[in-house]
């Protein structure tokens, strides 16, 4: 795990349209910027992927949002979060992720940031522990999330020491990745599961193409 958990909250480097460093920053820094379109309603055009990463990563669809993964968390587990983040966001893997104490505008509305994140990300990832459930806030991701989904978000819940008599009722439908036992293989199945989903919106643009 030491291989890719980076120091916190240390400003990742930043190439064109692409966040590319797996490193954490502080709350100062602003959200990746969205990349730009050329017309009104169109999708921005794709970087070129990276050499080695999954074709799916230089796609339009992918880049027309500004995130692949919104992790939501309580801040007790900030450490637990940077450790998915750091997975995700390695070069090796080549996601996009917000974490609020990185991107989130300083002296922002929490309730705007959460929305804006949210809805400016492919899917959402709702790191839910026992302090996550005696959070407000994070109750109240929960049904941000739930209110951008399930047709245009996907749900990612994932459960950190948690018995599944504590699994939140509003997610009763959502089958929960446990990371209790093994994080490294729970975040593989996180990676897994966004380059899934990636690829079958680029197939059902196709589809409408």
């Amino acid at each position: 795990m030491s291989g890719w958990l980076n120091p916190l909250f240390v400003k990742p480097k930043k190439e064109t349209a692409q966040r590319s460093s797996s490193q954490i920053e502080p709350a100062a820094t602003s959200a990746a910027t969205t990349p730009s379109t050329s017309a009104e309603g169109a999708l921005p055009s794709a970087p070129n992927s990276s050499p080695g990463l999954p074709p799916v990563l230089g796609s339009a669809i992918h880049w027309s949002q500004t995130y692949d993964v919104c992790v939501c968390h309580s801040p007790v587990d900030i450490k637990e979060a940077i450790c998915l983040v750091s997975y995700l966001e390695n070069p090796s893997r080549g996601l996009r992720c917000f974490l609020q104490h990185r991107d989130a505008n300083l002296g922002g509305a929490i309730a705007t940031e959460i929305c804006q994140a949210v809805q400016s990300s492919h899917c959402c990832a709702l790191l839910i522990t026992p302090n996550f459930l005696l959070d407000d806030w994070c109750h109240y991701m929960i049904h941000q999330a739930l209110s951008e989904g399930p047709m245009s978000k996907l749900i990612i819940p994932l459960v950190f020491n948690l018995s599944h008599a504590q699994y939140p009722h509003a997610l009763r439908f959502y089958h929960y990745k446990d990371l209790s036992k093994n994080p490294e293989r729970g975040y593989t199945q996180v990676y897994k599961t966004v380059l899934k989903y990636l690829e079958d919106m680029v197939e059902k643009s196709s589809a409408f193409s």
